[in-house]
């Protein structure tokens, strides 16, 4: 396991390490929740068009229940796990890019960015890529939101990485449910 923590820090210098005072305005923006809330928002509202009010509402509640599960899970593992986000790690302060003003809660394991980014795209994905194949893009929008926390200094790879792999599970699942009740939304 240490050998596992070791390369996980070590990836994360290399990888924060690779910012540029240049870029950091647009992964600030990135990672800001705020931009990814109105593109989801965006797209359920160009989702209804497809879906009709009753559908889209039910989606809707589903993809409530489904924040509230991963950002639930997420806090548990975070103060189950305790570990220190590499911003408040006293060794690596010194040789890492902070780029967010404020480090965030203490602890980090596992991104509560990446498991929300790649729940919605997997559900988005699992409900519509057939009808819609741009959705598949979606997945890169998530990757490039879980990949800013590494940049901003806020999250370790492993941490990013865990988050993925939760959220695509929650996000499947999710998706599953909603199809249970709804088995064929358009």
């Amino acid at each position: 396991m240490d050998t596992l923590l070791v390369w996980d820090r070590t990836l994360f210098l290399w990888l924060n390490g690779l910012g540029s005072e240049t870029f950091d305005s647009f992964w600030m923006t990135v990672t800001d929740k705020r931009y990814t809330i109105a593109f989801y928002v965006l797209l359920t509202v160009f989702m209804r068009r497809f879906l009709g009010w009753k559908n889209t509402l039910w989606m809707l509640l589903v993809i409530g229940i489904l924040i509230t599960f991963t950002d639930q899970v997420t806090n548990l593992f975070k103060d189950g796990f305790q570990r220190l986000r590499p911003c408040h790690e006293q060794t690596l302060k010194d040789v890492m890019r902070l780029v967010k003003p404020g480090c965030g809660g203490k602890y980090g394991y596992f991104s509560g960015h990446a498991s929300n980014s790649f729940a919605m795209a997997t559900f988005f994905v699992t409900l519509f890529a057939q009808k819609f194949r741009w959705m598949r893009w979606l997945f890169l929008l998530a990757a490039v939101v879980a990949y800013s926390r590494i940049y901003i200094g806020v999250h370790y790879p492993l941490d990013v990485l865990s988050g993925t792999l939760f959220g695509v599970l929650g996000g499947w699942l999710f998706a599953k449910i909603y199809l249970r009740f709804i088995p064929n939304p358009f």
